[in-house]
Formats: C-alpha cells, structure tokens, sequence
C-alpha cells in the first residue's frame, strides 16, 4: 500500500496514460494496417491502368520495386495455359483474391477493348508485410509519446505538491515556541481548509501555553511572599538561645527555604523567558563582555570561599543585540551550574572571544561532566541527570536554552575527557553587532 500522495497520483496518473495509450495503439495499428492495404489496393489500380495502354510480358513490371512482388499476368481472351491462370480468368474484372503456386495473392483483373484479360498480382503476404510495417511506423511517435507523457505527469506532480513541501518545510524550520499562523497568500486553494485548521491548532497551542506561563507566574510570586516571611523569621531566631538539636533543625529549615526561594526565582525567570518579547532587531546593543564581567565578579566570592579558581582564559570586547538582563540570567546561570558541581579546589575558566562572524562565550568547568544518555534531555525543564548533584533546580540550563533561542544563537554541550583533566564545556554563540560604542550598553 503506498502511502505517498505524490507516488499514488504519479500511478494513478500513469496507469491511466498506458491503459489510455494501449487502447489508442490499438485503434490507431488497425486503422494504419487498413490505410496501407487501401494505398497498395490503389497502387495495383493505377498499375492496371498503365498495364491497359501497353503489352508487356508476364512477369515483374518494369520500374515497379522487385520486393513488392508485383506482377502481370497476361491471360489472353479465352482460358489457357495453368490452372492457376485459368482459375483467375474465371474471376470477374475488379480486385479478387485468388490463388497461385499455392499461395493467395491480392489481383486486379481487366478486360481490354479487344477482349483480352490481364492480371496484376501481388502476393498476400508480401502486402501484409508492408502494411505491418507501415502500421508500425505509424505507432512509433505515440510509443516515443507515452514515456514523454510520464516524465511530463512526474513534474507536474511535483510542481502541484510543492506548496505542500514547502509548508512542511516552513513549519519544520519553525522554533517550538514560535506558533504565529501560517500564511493563505501564495497557497493553492485546495490546502486552504488544511492550514486553517493548522492555524486554529496553533492558536489553541498558544492559549493553553499563556495559561500555562501565567499559572507558573503567579504560582511562584504568590508563593514568594510567605516563603520570604518564614525566612525572616527563621532569621529572627539567630537572636534566640536554642538547644543545639533546635538550633541544627533551624539550619535545614533556613536551608530549605532558601533552594524553595531559588526554585521560585528559577520559575519566575523561566516564565519571564518563554513569554513573547520584542524582535531582536529592535533590541539594545550590550557588550557580551561586561555581562560576563559583572555576573564573574558577582559570584567570585562564593567561588573563593569553596576554594575554586573561577576567572577568565581570553576576554575580548564583544557586542551583541539582547536585554542586559538576559545576558545576565544566561551567564549567571550557566556558572552557578558549574560552580555547583566543580568540587573544591577545582576551576572554572570562563572565555568570551570572536569566531567568525560570531560572539563566543565558553565556560569550562573541572566537575564530573553529564552523562552521555543525559545529554539529549539535560535542557528539559526540572531535569536533573541521572545522578543529581548539588541543590538545583533543574531550570538553569532550560532558561539558558530559551535565553538563546531568542538571541537567534545557538548552544553546544560537551564532556571534557582528558588525560589531565576532566569536566563539561559550554560553549554559547551568538551573531555579532557592529556599533558606535556610545550606543552599547556596558551594564549587565
């Protein structure tokens, strides 16, 4: 069963040539095979004419074609001579079949002013021949038609379906988030009703994600607010003398608390992230640099108080179009994933430099790495690997994955697996943009 659309309208269309072209073959082959059995008739007719005015000997007529196999038979004004040639001037005047040497022959008998009878003869098979072979002549242009036809169906076929694959293409090249109506104009009006209802499932998809964006929103600042009442609270106990059991419960519960605020940070963010924002064109231009800069100065203490060597290999001054503050949110969150998982006195070298036509920003940590099974579903939201480390959430790397795709940028995650060393390498790019620099927004 062929499931293509395009293979079963080149079959159907096809099978319809052929069986179209056989039965026309067929017609047209009887109709020529006649046509010439006529033409030779009026040859035979036109030779009695000239056998009429002149006497020739039996035999072949001179200036007629040896292979045809024409010839005069003279039969005189009374029967005589073989039983073949009286047999033939027993036949009346006019085109006869008759028989000679044992084989049928095609005659024209005609009878003289001085009431002497000839023949012109042709051999039956010999006319067959000739008309089978001018009947397939007449086939061959249409046989040369058929395969013609075929290859003309083939792109025709194509052409029609092409809308179709370009549709397909369209939608393919389209990110997961972005889901604007796909366009009528330039589109046969048979696929009309098809993208329709593509664009009403596309709009429903839309709705039920706002809802979904919204319900996380709210959640999480809902949320945020008495779980930032119970954390000063907790803080308020440091003051009161409690029990050493007391005091260590106090601690995991302001511990607690505290990955419970950062989660509620990582959904606000993941929210603020995925809703619509501005065309990159029309966004500022900020230095990728600086963003790194401040974010790298921001977490040095806590790298220094876990004893790991966080800094720069290479910094060059780089210029992007994005919002500082998603700048910001992705390197921030790109180095407290490696800070969480780099064990102490580890590093984490942090590069921003040019590749071409675009800006560069790798981050190369001494941790464990990422599972390889966990490299296809690490941007996954809340997914942790098969061995979660630290307190994460399970949302920084998904945030950085979206803060990327609205920067038109792209993102490579890669094990380090050295003799030495040991780790995984981010490495995040995006297109780079020429400007005056008092224009560039230096602040991350």
């Amino acid at each position: 069963m062929i499931s293509s659309l395009r293979g079963r309208l080149f079959i159907g269309l096809t099978a319809i040539i052929v069986l179209t072209g056989a039965i026309g073959v067929m017609f047209v082959y009887e109709w020529a095979f006649g046509e010439a059995i006529e033409l030779q008739d009026s040859v035979l007719s036109q030779l009695a004419s000239v056998a009429q005015t002149g006497r020739f000997s039996g035999g072949q007529l001179r200036g007629v074609d040896k292979d045809t196999d024409v010839r005069l038979i003279e039969l005189g004004k009374m029967p005589h001579g073989s039983a073949d040639d009286r047999q033939l001037f027993g036949l009346k005047d006019g085109l006869q079949i008759g028989t000679r040497n044992g084989q049928p022959i095609r005659v024209l008998l005609h009878t003289r002013s001085d009431g002497s009878r000839f023949a012109i003869a042709q051999p039956t098979a010999v006319r067959d021949d000739t008309a089978r072979d001018m009947a397939f002549r007449t086939l061959l242009p249409i046989a040369a038609l058929i395969p013609c036809l075929m290859l003309v169906t083939a792109l025709v076929v194509a052409y029609s379906l092409r809308p179709m694959v370009r549709l397909a293409g369209d939608l393919d090249a389209r990110r997961a988030d972005e889901l604007t109506p796909l366009p009528l104009a330039g589109t046969p009006s048979e696929l009309h009703p098809f993208i329709n209802s593509i664009n009403g499932l596309l709009t429903r998809i839309r709705l039920l994600m706002d809802q979904q964006r919204r319900f996380v929103a709210d959640a999480a600042h809902e949320l945020r607010t008495p779980i930032t009442a119970l954390s000063l609270q907790a803080e308020n106990l440091d003051s009161v003398s409690l029990p050493d059991i007391a005091r260590d419960r106090l601690a995991a519960l302001r511990q607690g608390m505290r990955r419970i605020q950062h989660l509620l940070e990582q959904l606000l963010a993941l929210a603020r992230h995925e809703a619509p924002l501005v065309e990159r064109c029309e966004m500022p231009l900020t230095a990728l640099d600086g963003a790194a800069k401040e974010v790298v100065a921001d977490l040095l203490p806590y790298a220094l108080d876990r004893g790991i060597d966080l800094g720069f290999q290479l910094v060059e001054p780089l210029v992007v179009r994005a919002e500082p503050v998603m700048l910001s949110t992705m390197v921030r969150n790109l180095l407290d994933n490696a800070l969480r998982v780099t064990p102490r006195a580890g590093h984490i070298d942090v590069g921003v430099y040019r590749e071409g036509e675009a800006a560069v920003l790798q981050i190369e940590d001494s941790g464990p790495g990422i599972a390889s099974p966990d490299l296809e579903r690490i941007f996954e939201p809340f997914f942790r690997g098969s061995h979660p480390q630290g307190e994460g959430s399970g949302l920084g790397l998904s945030i950085v994955k979206r803060v990327v795709e609205r920067l038109g940028g792209s993102m490579t995650l890669e094990n380090v697996d050295g003799a030495t060393r040991s780790g995984l390498r981010v490495t995040v790019r995006l297109s780079l943009a020429a400007a005056p620099s008092k224009e560039v927004n230096r602040v991350a």
